[in-house]
C-alpha cells in the first residue's frame, strides 16, 4: 500500500487579522497534485483541519471541491480519505460524505458515539476496504475514545486473512510529541498516550500537531527515506506555516507498507512555501530601540518582495504607541507584499507559569458542536471543574426553569386575550 499523507490545511485562514492565504493554499495544492501524479499512491489521507473555521466561506468550499475533483481526475485509481479536525464542523463535513463517496472520496466527520458497543455494525462507518489494504477512519474526538480505536483494529484483524496493511487516522496530540510552534493555551492541547491506541495498525496517520515528525524516531534530513518496523505513528505536519514560530520545514509524507506487521518506508516530500516567515532581526536577539528597528526594517523591505515578518525587541525597550502604525506605513509605501505580525516578540520577558490544574478546563466550541448527549456535557463539566458545586448549579437551573415556565404561562394568557379581542 502506498499513501500520501497530509493534514492541517486550514483553508480560509485569515492570518494577522487581515491577510488572506488563498494563493498560498493553491500553491500547496499544486504540489500535492504533482506528487499524486508522480508517485501514484493508492490512497491520499488528509488527517483533519481541512478548514480553519467551522463555517468556511463559499470560496473556501469551491477551492476544496475543485482541488480534490482535479486530483481524482489526475489519479482516477486513487482513493481519498478526509477526516474532520477540531477546527472543522464535524456534522457539516459528514453531511457531504455520501455524495463525495461516489467519487471514491471518503469523508468522516462525526466520531463513534459513546455507546458504540450497543450499536450493531457501527464499525462499517469507520472502515474503508481497498484492494491494497484497510483504512480505519477516525476524526477528531472531543473525549478519549481509544477503546473505539482498539475495537476497530480488532474488527479488521478478524477479517484480514490476507495480511494486508492496516492504516488508521487520528487528529489529536500524542503525549511526548514535539509541540514546537504550537500555542498550547489557544489550542487547548490535551494529550493521549500512544500505547492506548493498541498495536493493530501499521501506520497511524496523525494530524493536529504542525511539526512533521515520526514518533519515537530521529528527525529526517531533506529527501531522506527511513524504514521502520510496524506499527509507526507520524504527524505529516501542516500544509503551511501558520505562524512565525513554525520555523521548521513542512512536508507531505509518502508512505509504503509491504504487509501487515511488516516494513513501513517513509519519505518526506518538502513543501516549497510561497511566503517565508521571518523573525527580525535575523542576526541578533532583539532590537534595542525604535530607530534601530525601523532602519533595519527599511533595508529588509527593500531587499525582499514577499514574506511574513515579526519583530523582536529586547525586554524593557520603550516603544511609542504608534510603532506598529509606522511599520504598516513603511510597508504600504514600499508597494511590496510584506505581511506584518503586529504582536511584538519580547526577548527575555518572563513567561507566566500556568499550573497544570488550570490547563484544559474550558470546553472548546468544537466539542460542544459534536455533543449529542446532554450527559456527555454534564460529565465533561464535572471533570473539567472538579471544584464546581453541582447542587448550586442545579438550584440555579431550577430557578431558570421556573422563570421560563412563568414567562410561557404569561405569554399563553396574552395570546388567548388577543384571540378573544379579535
Amino acid at each position: 500500500m502506498r499513501i500520501l499523507h497530509t493534514a492541517d490545511i486550514h483553508l480560509g485562514q485569515i492570518i494577522y487579522q487581515h491577510y488572506d492565504r488563498n494563493d498560498e493554499h493553491i500553491h500547496f495544492f499544486r504540489q500535492l497534485e504533482n506528487h499524486a501524479k508522480e508517485f501514484t499512491p493508492d490512497i491520499l489521507i488528509v488527517s483533519g483541519d481541512i478548514f480553519d473555521v467551522p463555517q468556511p466561506s463559499a470560496s473556501c468550499w469551491r477551492l476544496f471541491t475543485e482541488t480534490f475533483v482535479r486530483i481524482r481526475k489526475i489519479c482516477p485509481e486513487l482513493a481519498i480519505v478526509i477526516v474532520a479536525g477540531n477546527h472543522d464542523s464535524a456534522s457539516r463535513l459528514q453531511s457531504h460524505s455520501e455524495i463525495w463517496a461516489l467519487a471514491d472520496t471518503y469523508i468522516t466527520g462525526t466520531p463513534p458515539p459513546l455507546n458504540f458497543k450497543e450499536i450493531a455494525g457501527w464499525e462499517e462507518k469507520y472502515i474503508l476496504r481497498l484492494p491494497s489494504g484497510y483504512v480505519i477512519m477516525l476524526p477528531y474526538m472531543s473525549t478519549d475514545k481509544t477503546d473505539a480505536a482498539i475495537a476497530l483494529q480488532e474488527y479488521v484483524d478478524k477479517e484480514n486473512s490476507g495480511n494486508l496493511p492496516v492504516v488508521m487516522t487520528g487528529h489529536l496530540a500524542v503525549t511526548g510529541s514535539d509541540f514546537t510552534g504550537h500555542d498550547t493555551e489557544i489550542g487547548m492541547l490535551r494529550t493521549v498516550d500512544l500505547d492506548k491506541f493498541g498495536n493493530g495498525f501499521d501506520y497511524l496517520a496523525l494530524g493536529h500537531i504542525h511539526r512533521p515528525q515520526t514518533l519515537n524516531a530521529p528527525a529526517f534530513t531533506r529527501n531522506e527515506e527511513q524504514v521502520f518496523s510496524a506499527p509507526v505513528a507520524r504527524y505529516s505536519g501542516s500544509a503551511l506555516h501558520v505562524s512565525c514560530d513554525e520555523t521548521y520545514p513542512h512536508s507531505i509524507s509518502l508512505v509504503d507498507i509491504d504487509q501487515h506487521r511488516g516494513r513501513v518506508c517513509i519519505k518526506e516530500l518538502r513543501i516549497e512555501e510561497l511566503r517565508h516567515f521571518y523573525n527580525l532581526p535575523l542576526s541578533k536577539s532583539g532590537f534595542n530601540n525604535e530607530k534601530e528597528a525601523l532602519d533595519y526594517l527599511e533595508k529588509f523591505i527593500r531587499d525582499n518582495n514577499s514574506c511574513y515578518i515579526r519583530i523582536k525587541m529586547d525586554k524593557g525597550t520603550d516603544l511609542p504607541s504608534d510603532f506598529n502604525n509606522k511599520v504598516y506605513s513603511m510597508i504600504e509605501d514600499s508597494g511590496r507584499d510584506i505581511r506584518y505580525n503586529p504582536k511584538i516578540l519580547w526577548i527575555g520577558e518572563e513567561t507566566v507559569n500556568v499550573q497544570e490544574s488550570d490547563k484544559e478546563t474550558e470546553i472548546a466550541v468544537e466539542e460542544l458542536q459534536q455533543m449529542t448527549d446532554p450527559l456527555e456535557f454534564i460529565r465533561l463539566t464535572a471533570e473539567r471543574y472538579p471544584s464546581l458545586d453541582l447542587s448550586k448549579l442545579s438550584s440555579a437551573f431550577k430557578e431558570i426553569e421556573d422563570e421560563l415556565l412563568v414567562m410561557q404561562e404569561e405569554e399563553s394568557v396574552k395570546t388567548k386575550r388577543t384571540r378573544k379581542a379579535e
